[in-house]
């Protein structure tokens, strides 16, 4: 071995750790962390990139499918609540400029101060709570935002589960995503739970002060969006020291984040609210008219019965709330001691057809069966008019006589009998026309007349009015022996009080869903079925039910204004229908089941009927019917139904269909030359001149 290997000495380590050794120290902590920053940059971008894959991802995603509940509303002809709507949850959605702004400075500033500022999550009020909760050992503060509550409840339980709050978290942030901050507001605003089974800042507001959310006060708005916090602990109903501490604390918090001034708190803390009383729901307001509405609506128009109920739906009808509650409250008391007894009410103005009033029966609370819809209950006499008109089309007029007495008619060419009979069997054993037949109700004249026109035409007539129940061509048609309903009765009746031209019977005027879009408009439609000057010498003919004599007379003091209508009785049937220019009533009155009614029941239709029209036209001037073109009014001889003269006594102007009234005289004088009246086909000296006049200018 050479020297040179001898002298060599051991290495002392790799080439690596020597070279390591050779670098000062503080080139090595560089590199160190040169790495670690290298590390940690690596690490965030992967982080970065999974946020924004896991962002788009959820932009993506759609939300759970869900809707908020809200009440639907029924209102009247005047734009009057008539009743509400809802399946559990009383809510009235609306938009955020329809909310105070205390109300919505006073919600952000106890729930969510930095909502304008956060995506869903405010990352300081969490570890705000965090350090608050760990010093104290125990959940004494949290940091959900209103956007996190509104996910939570929109889409998820109230559990206390770490998956519920992640999916909260996911929820919200998504929401922050496809709505914008006012919209979640709104949304929320309008969710929450106010307690008494009520949702949304516009029922509470309705509730706690009787007045909608955007006139609310400072004050007020501090009370209410404190309540939400607790409703069974700082609600006003269940105690108001709660509350109003509760208010302070709110008023505070608006201080301390900037929303209002102290003076302001101050003023709004010793303010006085007073808040409404807190009552059961009351009894719906025409409960018959509503359940009609109703199936309307849901029957006949397609409205679903869950978006009736909770799709925050308006419906605007043709009740008028005053005439309903006269209505209902003549019902009752004209049966007040009548056990039993029923009674049932419909009034339409014949101008348009629109339903003002509706009494199913004397308690709703009690039987909800309809009777104003039934046609199960025969009309009796009431039928009569519908008779007279056709008879007047086919060579009738007001002076044609039938003799009263007991008669055995036969039909269906021989073959079938018929004997009908008078009230009591008293007849005049004489020829009567056809004004003292309406007025007296005479059985005989009707069917004479029925069988003398043809009970064919009858009916369809009829089916012209509105009445659409089942009839037969028979002679008992005449007295009212087929069900109809008293609707059907006061359309057919309305139509002869509008000249004729028959408006179809509407309930509901529109539809509007809960953004205001129209889902239904009426459109009723109209026909003029009868010629005006018939329907008006009808009008005319039945106005003498009301005077003396007539079967409707026991009403004629309470009646003061120009009416026209019919009576009828059955066995077990009441009937009066009748009319003024501005509103045709249907009453029926007796019993649900096959019971007759007595004599005194009887008569209670009419009392009803009288004190129902006067009191609902209370403020509108009495109006004569007016008298269209084909009209003439002459004074008769009620003997021999010819024209008076001064050798007739006890003449009565009686109006005709031009061109059918006599041109003879009582004493068989000839008559006189004509004038220029006759333009009016009215014969001059007999037309009542002055009648005419004075009814023309009541009209004009």
């Amino acid at each position: 071995m050479s020297d040179n290997e001898n002298n060599r000495q051991p290495s002392s380590g790799t080439p690596q750790k020597q070279r390591e050794q050779e670098v000062p120290a503080s080139m090595r902590w560089m590199r160190r962390i040169k790495k670690m920053f290298s590390f940690f940059f690596t690490t965030c971008v992967f982080m970065l990139i999974a946020a924004a894959i896991f962002f788009v991802y959820l932009r993506s995603q759609t939300l759970p499918v869900t809707k908020m509940l809200q009440t639907s509303q029924m209102f009247d002809t005047h734009g009057e609540l008539i009743d509400t709507f809802y399946s559990g949850q009383n809510r009235q959605v609306v938009p955020l400029n329809e909310i105070s702004p205390y109300l919505i400075k006073a919600t952000l500033a106890v729930e969510d101060q930095h909502f304008y500022d956060h995506f869903g999550v405010d990352v300081k009020a969490v570890a705000r709570a965090a350090i608050v909760n760990v010093k104290a050992m125990a959940k004494v503060q949290g940091a959900g935002t209103i956007t996190q509550q509104l996910a939570r409840n929109l889409y998820l339980t109230h559990d206390r589960t770490w998956a519920r709050k992640i999916k909260e978290t996911m929820y919200a942030v998504q929401l922050e995503m496809q709505l914008s901050k006012d919209e979640i507001l709104a949304d929320y605003l309008n969710q929450i739970y106010y307690g008494h089974s009520t949702y949304g800042i516009e029922t509470a507001s309705e509730l706690f002060f009787g007045k909608h959310a955007s006139e609310l006060t400072l004050a007020e708005s501090a009370l209410i969006a404190g309540v939400p916090k607790g409703p069974r602990y700082y609600s006003p109903y269940y105690d108001m020291k709660n509350a109003l501490d509760r208010q302070k604390i709110v008023l505070q918090t608006m201080v301390r984040s900037g929303f209002i001034t102290q003076d302001a708190a101050d003023a709004a803390g010793k303010e006085k609210l007073t808040i409404q009383p807190l009552t059961k729901k009351k009894p719906a307001a025409a409960p018959y008219f509503r359940d009609y509405v109703r199936t309307l609506a849901t029957e006949k128009l397609g409205i679903p019965e869950e978006q009736f109920d909770e799709g925050g739906i308006r419906i605007y009808t043709t009740l008028d709330k005053k005439a309903q509650e006269i209505a209902e409250n003549v019902v009752n008391q004209q049966l007040t001691g009548k056990t039993e007894l029923q009674a049932a009410l419909v009034a339409i103005d014949p101008r348009t057809g629109e339903i003002k009033a509706m009494v199913g029966g004397r308690d709703y609370s009690e039987n909800q069966f309809n009777r104003a819809l039934s046609n199960t209950r025969q009309p009796g006499s009431s039928f009569k008019p519908i008779v007279y008109m056709v008879a007047l089309q086919n060579g009738y007029t007001p002076v044609t006589q039938v003799k009263s007495e007991p008669t055995v008619f036969t039909y269906d060419e021989g073959r079938q009998r018929y004997t009908p009979r008078n009230f009591n069997d008293q007849y005049v054993n004489a020829n009567i026309d056809m004004r003292q037949a309406i007025s007296k109700s005479d059985n005989i004249y009707a069917v004479h007349t029925i069988l003398d026109v043809g009970p064919a035409k009858v009916i369809d007539l009829a089916h012209k009015l509105g009445i659409d129940s089942p009839m037969k061509p028979l002679p008992s048609l005449a007295l009212g022996s087929f069900p109809v309903s008293p609707l059907e009765m006061a359309s057919a009746f309305g139509t002869i009080a509008n000249q004729g031209l028959h408006k179809e019977a509407t309930a509901i005027v529109r539809i509007e869903d809960a953004n205001g879009q129209i889902l239904y408009q009426a459109a009723p439609k109209e026909e003029q079925v009868i010629d005006p000057a018939v329907a008006y010498v009808m009008t005319s003919l039945m106005e003498s039910v009301f005077e003396e004599g007539g079967t409707g007379n026991r009403v004629a003091s309470t009646i003061k204004r120009p009416i026209a209508g019919k009576t009828g009785t059955t066995d077990t049937d009441a009937w009066l229908v009748g009319f003024t220019p501005e509103l045709a009533t249907a009453v029926w009155v007796g019993y649900d089941k096959d019971r007759d009614i007595s004599t005194v029941e009887s008569h209670l239709a009419s009392p009803i009927f009288a004190e129902f029209t006067e009191q609902t036209l209370e403020a509108i001037p009495p109006k004569l019917f007016q008298i269209p073109e084909g009209v003439a009014n002459v004074y008769i001889d009620p003997v021999s139904g010819k024209l008076s003269n001064e050798d007739c006594p006890n003449a009565h102007l009686e109006a005709f269909l031009a061109g059918t009234e006599p041109t003879t005289y009582c004493t068989g004088k000839p008559a006189k030359p004509a004038s220029g009246d006759d333009k009016k086909n009215t014969p001059k000296g007999q037309n009542g001149s002055w009648w005419n006049d004075l009814k023309r200018w009541w009209n004009d």
